[in-house]
């Protein structure tokens, strides 16, 4: 297994590996090649891919403001799961955003994703019952 730092030509198969993994939320804009493209070009070495030999086996989006990072859109492929692959993914995050100084890292996980929510506090990642969590679009075409 190699874990390595996602480049543009990985996207056809992470974004296939997102529409295919039950619980993930995908907008159209954010989510589509222009998007991340923009994404990882703000945060070059912070999102990282799994592959086993050519087949991707995990991916996880992950960037920062500078203060606080952030994990977007963590899956891996079904027939890989159980195998340390989630949690590689997240140490080689967690260490990148810790080189660039950053000292927290957040995310949002749907409810009803019961089996991520077990991942995520697995790995240690609290939920926070202080808080509430909004957003607000500002682009009807980004469903």
């Amino acid at each position: 297994m190699e874990i390595k730092v996602m480049a543009m030509d990985d996207y056809p198969d992470v974004f296939e590996l997102w529409n295919s993994t039950a619980g993930m939320g995908m907008r159209s804009l954010d989510d589509s090649e222009a998007g991340i493209r923009k994404f990882i070009n703000r945060n070059p070495s912070t999102c990282f891919i799994a592959r086993e030999g050519k087949e991707l086996a995990g991916v996880l989006l992950a960037g920062h403001d500078g203060r606080r990072a952030y994990i977007y859109h963590t899956a891996v492929r079904e027939n890989y799961r159980k195998h340390g692959i989630g949690r590689a993914l997240v140490k080689a995050v967690e260490r990148a955003v810790k080189a660039e100084g950053i000292h927290k890292i957040a995310l949002v996980a749907f409810g009803s994703n019961e089996n991520g929510n077990r991942f995520w506090e697995k790995m240690g990642y609290i939920v926070r019952q202080d808080l509430v969590y909004r957003d607000k679009s500002l682009n009807d075409e980004n469903k």
